[in-house]
């Protein structure tokens, strides 16, 4: 028997120890929870996408009565993103939480398919993606979406 160990790198800070760039993506992100449509949940998110030439993207979370029909925050900004421009990197990614009138204190993390999704593109594009997952209390900062999902499928994986 052979035992593997994954380790997992994640980065804390206070919202205020971050680089303006940053806290700008960050800010963008909280401004989209309120973009959301969250009738069902009352959890609301919001996403920021910073794209290698600059643009910032946003996306909230979409509900719908008839379930699995929604869509993430994330996978909603970095849908429309690629489909914006589909040759460019997405370089940063920051995530932040809404529920009962305030930000989540701690931070959220990605679904599995959101996480998918970002690391396909990450792959991709050969670019590693930041995420920042916001929290009052916390920011973690993820330096690459391949530390959130260490057992990865993609592409390469079809032709093994």
């Amino acid at each position: 028997m052979k035992q593997i160990d994954l380790t997992t790198h994640i980065e804390a800070f206070q919202y205020d120890e971050l680089p303006a760039e940053a806290q700008a993506l960050i800010d963008f992100a909280k401004q989209q929870v309120h973009n959301s449509y969250a009738d069902y949940s009352h959890f609301h998110v919001g996403a920021a996408v910073r794209l290698a030439n600059g643009e910032i993207i946003g996306g909230s979370n979409q509900e719908n009565a008839a379930y699995p029909s929604g869509l993430c925050a994330e996978r909603t900004a970095l849908f429309y993103a690629q489909a914006k421009h589909p040759d460019i990197a997405v370089t940063e990614l920051a995530i932040a939480a809404w529920s009962n009138g305030e930000y989540t204190e701690q931070p959220v993390s990605p679904c599995g398919s959101c996480r998918q999704v970002m690391l396909e593109i990450e792959h991709r594009m050969k670019t590693p993606m930041t995420v920042y997952l916001y929290g009052t209390k916390a920011v973690y900062v993820i330096r690459s979406a391949q530390e959130l999902v260490p057992f990865s499928f993609v592409k390469e994986s079809l032709f093994v």
